[in-house]
C-alpha cells in the first residue's frame, strides 16, 4: 500500500506568524487572545478573540493579490508558501500533473462577503442591492473552491484540487483526502491543510446568539479554559496551517526530511443535532478507533492526544467520554492537551493547526500544554497537560475533532520506521 508523510509544515497562527513562532507560543502555553481590534465588538456579548498579527505584504503578496483575495486565502497563501519552503521542493522538478491540492475552510471569504454586502445593500437599510457597488472579485469570494484554485495556479499543480467545507473538522478532512488520494495513486505529493478568517460582526453575532463562545471579556488572556471548572465557552481564532503530505517513496527518493507518517484517518457523522453533542462520544469514539485500527495501533501505543478541546462544557465532557470509549484504561496514560487554550478556535482551520502541531511534537519530542486549566472539570478527568509542557518520546500522536453539523473526525501521526 502507498504511505504518506508529512515533509513540509507552515503556519500562520495567532502570536506567531511562523512555524517556529506557532511551535514557541504553544510550547509556552502563553495565550495570544486579546479584545477585538479589526471592529467595534461593544454591542457583542465576547468581545475578544485569538487575532494573527497578519501582513500579506510581509509574506511577498503583490498588492493585486492583496485586493483580489480574502484574508483566509492570503493566510493559506503564506503559510503553503512556508511549507512548500520547508519541504525541499524544487517545483521546477515536480511532476505537475502528479501535484494536487485540498484545503479545508469552515467559512470561506466570510469577511468580504459582509463588508461587500454592507456596501451594497448602504449598511443593510436596502433590500435590493446594487451590484456596481461591489468588488470585481466578489464571485471569487462567494466560491470557496477559488482559495485551492489560487492554491494551484501558484505551484502550478496540475493535479487533483479540492475544497472540503466540514465545519470544524474540515482541517483534518483536508489533510485525510489528501492522504487518500496518494493511497489510490491519484498523487504524489498534495499541499493540503486549512484556512480560516471568521473574526467578523456576523460571526461573532451567530456565535453569541447561542451563548458559545466567552464573555470574559476582563481576563482575555485566561478566557480560553478548555477543560477547566470555569470555562464559559470557546474563544474565536483565525489562522492557516498547510502541509506537504507526499508518498513515502517519492519522498525518501528526493532525500526530503520526514516529520511524521500520515498513519490513520477516520470520519463519523453523528445525525443527532446541528449543534449539540452525545453526551456518551460514542461517534467520535467510533472515529478515533477507526483511525487506531488504520495505523494498526493499540491504545497504550499512544504517546499524545491533540484534543479538540473547545472549552465548551458540552464538547469538553463528550471528548472525554469518547477517549474512555474508545482507548478504556488506557485513556488515563496518555497525555493530552488542547492549543485552543492557546491560539483559540480558528473553525475550519483548527483541525489543519492542531495537525501540524502533532507533526512537531512527533519530530521534536514536546508535550504542549492546556493553558488556564488551573481547576479541572470532575467530569473531565483524563491527563490534561495542565499549564507546563513536558518532554516525551512520541511515536504516535493523535488528534480528534467534532464540528456543528454532526462531524467528527481522527488522525494519526506516527514516526516511519523506515526514517526514525
Amino acid at each position: 500500500m502507498r504511505r504518506s508523510v508529512v515533509t513540509g509544515v507552515g503556519v500562520v497562527a495567532p502570536g506567531g506568524g511562523s512555524r517556529e513562532e506557532f511551535w514557541a507560543r504553544i510550547v509556552d502555553g502563553k495565550p495570544a487572545i486579546r479584545r477585538v481590534s479589526t471592529f467595534d465588538p461593544t454591542a457583542y456579548r465576547s468581545q475578544i478573540a485569538a487575532e494573527c498579527d497578519f501582513d500579506p505584504a510581509r509574506y511577498g503578496l503583490t498588492p493585486q493579490e492583496i485586493r483580489r483575495m480574502d484574508r483566509f486565502v492570503q493566510m493559506a497563501i503564506a503559510s503553503a508558501d512556508e511549507a512548500v519552503a520547508d519541504s525541499g521542493l524544487e517545483l521546477g522538478r515536480v511532476d505537475t500533473d502528479r501535484l494536487g491540492v485540498c484545503l479545508g475552510s469552515a467559512v470561506g471569504a466570510t469577511i468580504t462577503l459582509e463588508d461587500e454586502y454592507v456596501v451594497a445593500s448602504n449598511h443593510g437599510r436596502d433590500w435590493v442591492t446594487d451590484h456596481r457597488h461591489t468588488m470585481p472579485f466578489l464571485y471569487q469570494s462567494l466560491v470557496p473552491s477559488s482559495a485551492a484554485t489560487e492554491l494551484a495556479v501558484r505551484y502550478g499543480a496540475h493535479g487533483p484540487a479540492a475544497l472540503v467545507s466540514t465545519g470544524c473538522t474540515s482541517g483534518i478532512d483536508s489533510i485525510g483526502h489528501a492522504h487518500s488520494l496518494i493511497q489510490d495513486g491519484e498523487a504524489d505529493i498534495v499541499i493540503a491543510g486549512a484556512s480560516d478568517a471568521p473574526i467578523s460582526p456576523i460571526t461573532v453575532a451567530c456565535f453569541d446568539a447561542i451563548r458559545a463562545t466567552s464573555p470574559r471579556n476582563d481576563e482575555p488572556d485566561q478566557a480560553s479554559r478548555p477543560f477547566d471548572a470555569g470555562r464559559q465557552g470557546f474563544v474565536l481564532g483565525e489562522g492557516s496551517a498547510i502541509l506537504v503530505i507526499e508518498e513515502l517513496e517519492h519522498a525518501l527518493a528526493r532525500g526530503a526530511r520526514v516529520y511524521c507518517e500520515v498513519a490513520g484517518y477516520a470520519a463519523r457523522a453523528n445525525g443527532f443535532h446541528m449543534t449539540g453533542l452525545r453526551p456518551d462520544g460514542f461517534e467520535l469514539g467510533e472515529a478515533i478507533m477507526e483511525a487506531m485500527d488504520r495505523a494498526r495501533l493499540n491504545p497504550d501505543d499512544l504517546g499524545y492526544i491533540s484534543a479538540h478541546g473547545s472549552g465548551t462544557k458540552q464538547n469538553d465532557r463528550h471528548e472525554t467520554a469518547a477517549y474512555k470509549r474508545a482507548l478504556g484504561e488506557a485513556a488515563r496514560q496518555v497525555p493530552i492537551s488542547s492549543i485552543k487554550s492557546v491560539i483559540g478556535h480558528s473553525l475550519g482551520a483548527i483541525g489543519s493547526i492542531e495537525m501540524a502541531a502533532c507533526a512537531l511534537v512527533v519530530s521534536r519530542g514536546v508535550i504542549p500544554p492546556t493553558a488556564n486549566l488551573t481547576t479541572p472539570d470532575p467530569d473531565c478527568d483524563l491527563d490534561y497537560t495542565p499549564l507546563v509542557a513536558r518532554e516525551a518520546e512520541v511515536d504516535h500522536a493523535l488528534s480528534a475533532g467534532s464540528g456543528f453539523g454532526g462531524f467528527q473526525s481522527a488522525m494519526v501521526f506516527s514516526k516511519p520506521s523506515e526514517v526514525s
